[in-house]
């Protein structure tokens, strides 16, 4: 099998066990029925910018031109930091594009990746973000009625657990589990003062707590590495091995994994 185009981050369905798909250029590769085969994927030396499909030398932001980096709005800081959020006092670089998807509701939820931690994500994109993380457990705890709100609860839960991946240690198994509902439980009576404060400021909707069931996640994973080398199409144009695994969206290999999401835009082509 040969197949030829530009990266995207990978598709995800969520299954028994997570099931992958790789965007290349006009088509998709399953993944999971190549798990323990050989299989090859070599940059070609061209990037395109996943907005404008301009021919660049260099990415920025995992796929953007650096004007599309400097103007769109699903590049700006507060896309990393929500809580910097600066749509209420109209300096948004895209007006439409925050309505669509900063001023709707958002999900405040524990996780279990390497640890512990806190994150948030549009609802609509529930179980994605989960998967994206190489979260194996997940729990909502709350739901937010926009970007910015829910950023600042994040923040406040951030001073009692992690907000970030280590994903160096998620590529190495699956943690032990986690009793989330009891996590949850004590998450809710250290910011509760917090929570208060932002009802007054936004409203009664603002911020509603959830009762829900913690989802776990199955990766299609043979064996873990033991130690972790990851790959870089700017260094080595060729990665190839025996898949081991996908977690998040790494490929793992019998020789190194690789942050496929990284990469979008790239151009390889792709040997199985």
């Amino acid at each position: 099998m040969n197949m030829q185009g530009t990266l995207r981050k990978m598709t995800t369905k969520l299954s028994e066990v997570v099931e992958y798909a790789l965007p290349v250029g006009e088509q998709s590769l399953a993944l999971n029925p190549l798990i323990g085969q050989h299989l090859e994927l070599e940059f070609l030396g061209q990037i395109y910018c996943k907005n404008c499909d301009r021919k660049i030398n260099k990415s920025y932001s995992q796929g953007f031109c650096y004007p599309c980096m400097k103007s769109l709005a699903a590049c700006d800081m507060c896309i990393l930091k929500p809580e910097q959020c600066h749509f209420h006092q109209g300096t948004c670089r895209e007006p439409e594009w925050g309505q669509q998807n900063c001023m709707v509701d958002h999900i405040v939820y524990l996780a279990n990746t390497s640890a512990l931690k806190v994150g948030i994500t549009r609802k609509s994109q529930i179980p994605t973000r989960w998967i994206d993380q190489g979260a194996t457990e997940a729990l909502p705890i709350y739901r937010v009625k926009t970007r910015h709100i829910s950023g600042l609860v994040e923040v406040e839960l951030a001073k009692h657990m992690a907000d970030r991946t280590n994903w160096r240690a998620m590529l190495k198994g699956d943690s032990a589990s986690i009793p989330l509902q009891e996590k949850a439980s004590d998450a809710v009576l250290q910011i509760e003062e917090t929570i208060k404060s932002l009802l007054l400021d936004h409203g009664d909707d603002a911020v509603q707590p959830l009762e829900a069931n913690v989802t776990t996640i199955h990766y299609p994973v043979n064996q873990y590495p033991n130690k972790i080398k990851s790959f870089n199409f700017d260094k080595e144009p060729l990665v190839s091995g025996t898949l081991m695994g996908i977690k998040g969206q790494y490929l793992i290999f019998d020789t190194g994994v690789i942050n496929i999401r990284k990469f979008a835009g790239y151009s390889v082509a792709v040997r199985a």
